[in-house]
């Protein structure tokens, strides 16, 4: 499996931080504190970097995940009732716009927390 030990630690750290801060809160929190718990795992961060979108040539705009992990790994925190479609086709087009291969859907919604990963 592709970038498998990044992925489990990054699960790992999702987990410590629901358990810590349970479930309720806004997703940009969950993030936040997410970053705290990667890093001190050892881990490369960067939150909200920007990437331009072009289309035929021409700058169009930007895509900003919101974290990416060690270089490799687009890792997105949501608090939804479930994942659908769309959150699935924006991390395939965070994907394809990064040129990354693996993105992980992080749910914080329930006492237990529930992902998706996401393979390009």
């Amino acid at each position: 499996m592709l970038h498998e030990a990044i992925t489990k630690d990054i699960i790992g750290a999702a987990m410590a931080v629901l358990n810590a801060l349970r479930p309720g809160l806004d997703e940009k929190l969950y993030e936040r504190a997410l970053v705290i718990e990667l890093t001190k795992r050892g881990h490369k961060v960067d939150q909200q970097k920007q990437f331009v979108v072009r289309y035929d040539g021409v700058e169009i705009g930007t895509l900003v995940p919101d974290l990416i992990v060690d270089d490799v790994v687009i890792a997105d925190s949501k608090v939804a009732s479930d994942f659908n479609d769309t959150h699935l086709a924006q991390m395939i087009g965070y994907l394809n716009i990064t040129g990354l291969q693996v993105a992980l859907l992080l749910n914080f919604k329930h006492s237990d927390l529930r992902w998706k990963r996401v393979v390009r």
